[in-house]
């Protein structure tokens, strides 16, 4: 089982498929994942079988450490499109997310002022204000719904708290469509016999019910893409993806797949 697990706080940058040339921001630990999720297809594997020992990173750290990295590309390129939360778990459970939200505005205004801010969230922290107040104050919001059925999110998503799709919703809409909404699709069964297929309409159909009464910004999405802890996950194809892209579109919200 092959896992990956970023460096902290700062790395790359990689090529997104979805965001372009992209500089992480790890602000969990370098050695292990935290996250409120445990999701079954993450490419950071299980949470269990990657406890950290190190700690999280500081506010000073992450601000020291993106602007040395911030200085280099400058002189010696490339140009990032996106600064983006991403990592080893979910950037939202940091202490101090809110102030590193501010300091990494004010770095992308100094050194690359085109560039986009992105965060990677499972929402799983947006009732916080100072959560939600920040995510206000960046370009890309990217928040996580894989669907709206409980049962698939307690198999799938694995939620290592108390979770409610119904008040995730709610939270959503509170952003007033400053959000972007990110959905995998995959099929496949696990080796524990759990049917993972979320590509037909009785999930694709309510899904889209409820991304219409959001009304985000945009869609994005996407299937497996590496390899997953959980083994018999095998990836949606394109000509499904296409087809609820289109629906989207068709409900006159803008999206994108991809495979």
């Amino acid at each position: 089982m092959s896992t990956v697990i970023y460096p902290s706080p700062i790395f790359g940058p990689v090529h997104s498929r979805r965001l372009g040339v992209s500089l992480g921001i790890n602000l969990l630990p370098s050695d292990g994942k935290v996250c409120t999720f445990d999701c079954i297809y993450c490419e950071c594997g299980f949470n269990h079988n990657h406890i950290p020992t190190r700690p999280l990173p500081s506010r000073k750290e992450v601000a020291k450490s993106l602007e040395k990295r911030l200085r280099d590309m400058k002189q010696n390129g490339p140009a990032p499109d996106v600064l983006t939360f991403a990592g080893n778990g979910e950037p939202t459970i940091h202490p101090h997310f809110a102030e590193i939200i501010d300091d990494t505005i004010c770095l992308r205004d100094r050194y690359f002022p085109k560039a986009r801010i992105s965060v990677l969230s499972n929402a799983t922290q947006i009732h916080r204000n100072d959560v939600h107040d920040a995510l206000m104050r960046v370009d890309n919001n990217i928040l996580k719904l894989d669907t709206i059925a409980p049962e698939y999110i307690k198999r799938i998503d694995r939620p290592t708290g108390n979770y409610s799709v119904e008040n995730t919703i709610e939270r959503m809409k509170a952003f007033n469509g400053h959000l972007i909404i990110q959905t995998i699709f995959m099929k496949g069964t696990t080796e524990d016999g759990i049917d993972t297929d979320n590509t037909g309409n009785e999930y694709v159909i309510p899904w889209l019910k409820v991304v219409k009464e959001i009304a985000p910004e945009s869609v994005m999405i996407y299937t497996i893409d590496r390899e997953t802890p959980t083994h018999g996950l095998t990836k949606a194809s394109p000509e499904e993806l296409d087809n609820i892209r289109d629906r989207v579109i068709a409900a006159g919200i803008p999206c994108t797949a991809s495979y």
